[in-house]
């Protein structure tokens, strides 16, 4: 799961029941104004009625959305809570390893107190300013910690930025002039909350500068208009050029602060992939036993319509025990409506249309009736079942952390989430034809059981 950015810019406009609070004032202001003027009814019935419609705003729930920490004990919370549910999946005893591995690089984040990391890094081949020059020129009343790279290589198969760097609370890549394509390459590849310049390096005093940082801002990333230094000679006056990286530096709190919430955060992305693949292997095996549990129950008991068939597959799914899987707190009603959503759509893309005809064809190939219309009907219940299962666990997984699910929103991603999980589960189709011939020798072993 590629998770997404989880920092949000402090300068967002309101939202949720502020913003709509405040489309309450207005209206209410906006309809007693036109109440008064237009239609001369006294008291004011019109605002009378925005209030009714302000009320009723206020109080409508508002679709799930995920809240991403804004500082270091609340990511520091988040990933304690990940901890958790790797504790809940995993059980005692089992993993410790990584289970004490994850402890340690939370521990390692959290107590991150100092000096502050400032790295110059730089292609291969590109010279770097005098290492104690820059200390005097940066030199305050907090200690720091320099390093100097110049080693990233030309062409890299990934383009991966390495690890060592990712952790520094301030950098300075030093820029050769004219540019080259793996140095934009690189320069993509540093975090964007990452507190970084660009340190030009153009000893060329011959060149106009202005006509240089046009030229250089129209292929950077926009990014660095305001964070472009340039470096002109070796012997420059570092400490007048370094004035902008000195102000930064001069609050060590703040940008470890920042460092950590960024760590963590890069700890938590990760831990969440890791969490959602054990998530997938339990899934697996709810899957293939719930899919022959609708299964026997369509085959002892055939419906007659599809809109049925959804109700009993979204019925008989183990919605609850996924829900324990992704750690999900809904409500049972709000699982049943997004398994039903689910069940419907898929239906509607023809999945068990799909399924019949592709088990007829395969009734064919065998040359036998043991595809009977109950036994076709039960078995593209559990095929159904599967395309469902897969598609609530995507929904669960894109919703993980949310309080409420959107349900509103799941009527617009349903027919992409069943579109995506049938076609993943068709790449499958074999394996599932495998299980239920298994399954169909089970019962017809069990019936003449029965017979004898």
């Amino acid at each position: 799961m590629k998770f997404p950015n989880l920092q949000s810019s402090a300068l967002l406009l309101p939202s949720g029941n502020l913003s709509k609070g405040v489309l309450f004032i207005v209206s209410l202001g906006l309809g007693q104004w036109i109440f008064s003027e237009f239609i001369h009814v006294p008291g004011g019935g019109l605002g009378i009625i925005v209030l009714l419609g302000g009320v009723w705003l206020i109080s409508k729930p508002l679709g799930g959305s995920f809240d991403a920490p804004q500082s270091v004990q609340g990511w520091v919370r988040r990933c304690q809570e990940v901890l958790a549910q790797f504790e809940d999946l995993e059980g005692d005893g089992t993993n410790r390893l990584k289970s004490n591995e994850r402890v340690n690089d939370l521990k390692e984040i959290v107590e991150r107190v100092g000096p502050q990391k400032i790295a110059f890094v730089s292609s291969s081949g590109v010279e770097l300013p005098d290492k104690e020059r820059v200390q005097q020129a940066i030199a305050g009343d907090n200690p720091l910690s320099l390093s100097w790279t110049s080693s990233l290589p030309f062409k890299d198969s990934s383009w991966v930025w390495p690890k060592s760097l990712f952790d520094q609370d301030l950098l300075l890549y030093v820029l050769p002039l004219p540019l080259r394509a793996s140095d934009l390459l690189w320069l993509e590849k540093i975090p964007v909350d990452q507190p970084s310049w660009v340190m030009v390096s153009s000893h060329d005093l011959s060149a106009s500068w202005p006509e240089q940082l046009n030229a250089l801002q129209a292929q950077l990333p926009h990014r660095w208009n305001d964070r472009i230094l340039r470096w002109s000679k070796p012997d420059q006056d570092l400490y007048k050029l370094l004035t902008p990286v000195r102000r930064i530096l001069e609050r060590p709190k703040r940008n470890i602060d920042l460092t950590r919430q960024r760590l963590l955060s890069k700890l938590h992305t990760s831990w969440q992939l890791d969490l959602e693949n054990l998530r997938r292997r339990k899934f697996r095996v709810v899957q293939q036993r719930t899919q022959w549990v609708v299964a026997g129950a369509v085959f002892a008991s055939p419906v007659p319509s599809t809109d049925l068939l959804a109700l009993s597959v979204a019925n008989g799914l183990m919605i609850q025990e996924m829900a324990q899987i992704w750690s999900c707190s809904w409500k049972a009603e709000s699982l049943q409506i997004i398994a039903r959503q689910l069940a419907t759509t898929a239906i509607a893309q023809g999945v068990v249309e799909w399924s019949g005809h592709a088990l007829l064809g395969v009734a064919k190939l065998h040359g036998s009736s043991w595809l009977a219309a109950g036994t076709m009907q039960a078995m593209s219940a559990a095929y159904l079942t599967r395309v469902v299962g897969r598609s609530m666990a995507d929904w669960m997984a894109l919703n993980n952390g949310v309080s409420e699910p959107d349900l509103e929103m799941l009527k617009k991603q349903a027919p992409e989430l069943v579109a995506s999980a049938a076609n993943k589960e068709r790449v499958n189709w074999n394996g599932f034809l495998k299980q239920a011939t298994n399954w169909v020798n089970e019962r017809n072993t069990g019936i003449d059981i029965l017979s004898i």
